[in-house]
Parts: C-alpha cells; structure tokens; sequence
C-alpha cells in the first residue's frame, strides 16, 4: 500500500508505523513505562502520546510448544489495547519492541505494526479557533496543573 501524499496550509504530515498491541490490564503502565523509557512518542509539543482503550478479554489457548504448558481449554485474560505512532527510524522501532518484550509478562505479545501516515498541526495557525482548549470554557477533562 502506498500512503498518499497530503498537504494543507493548516496540517503536515509524516509518514511512519502505527503501533498496537496488548497487554494484561494489571501491566498496561508498566508496558507504556518502558516503551517511554527508549522513545518519547512525541505528537508535535505534546509527549507520552498514547491511546489505550478499556478493558476488553483476549483469549488464548497454549499449544504446549513454547514455555508454559499446553492449556485444557481458552484463557480469558482482562487487556488494554494500547496504539501510539512512531516515526520511520528502524533502529527505533527495534527498541521500543525490544522494550515491549522485556516488560511484557506474555511469551508471545500481541503487537500489531502497520505503516501509517499522521498530521502534524502548523504552530500558529487556528490559535482563536474557539474549540482550542485555551479557547474553551471549563473543559472539565483538561486539568493542565492537575
């Protein structure tokens, strides 16, 4: 698939990976933690830029051919599924998934990869557009010194 090439006097754009995997509610921090100790998943001025969604139950059954032993029956396991956006830096991506799989506390994590493309605002346009945080009343979900 080849990603189209956009432009607009309001957005940039870059081209890079969309990351997903997911990981057992009890150790979405911790995952999330060590993916920001080796990439800072930067959105513009904006750092820590990552999406995770609520509970949801992935299952499994083990085979048996790996370390844990083969499973009676499905295991039902309470994940987040967790996506951010990184950049086309090989060396990078290498790290965070090396950095996945260290924290990680599964054998075989479920980490999706596709290429993607994101916009990037222009700094200084759009500042009096009033559905802007700093332009809203009361935005009770954005709590800058909270």
């Amino acid at each position: 698939m080849t990603l189209p090439d956009v432009a607009s006097g309001r957005f940039t754009q870059e081209k890079g990976f969309h990351i997903v995997l997911q990981v057992p509610e009890t150790h979405v921090q911790i995952v999330i933690d060590a993916i920001l100790d080796v990439a800072p998943l930067k959105q513009g001025d904006y750092d820590s830029v990552a999406f995770k969604t609520n509970t949801g139950l992935q299952q499994f059954r083990s085979l048996g051919t790996g370390r844990n032993p083969k499973s009676p029956g499905l295991i039902n396991v309470p994940c987040l599924e967790v996506s951010f956006f990184l950049e086309n830096e090989p060396a990078m991506i290498t790290q965070v998934i090396e950095a996945i799989y260290d924290a990680h506390p599964y054998e075989e994590p479920v980490i999706r990869i596709q290429e993607a493309l994101r916009t990037k605002h222009i700094p200084g346009v759009d500042e009096d557009n009033p559905n802007r945080i700093w332009n809203a009343r009361d935005a009770d979900w954005y709590k800058p010194d909270g």
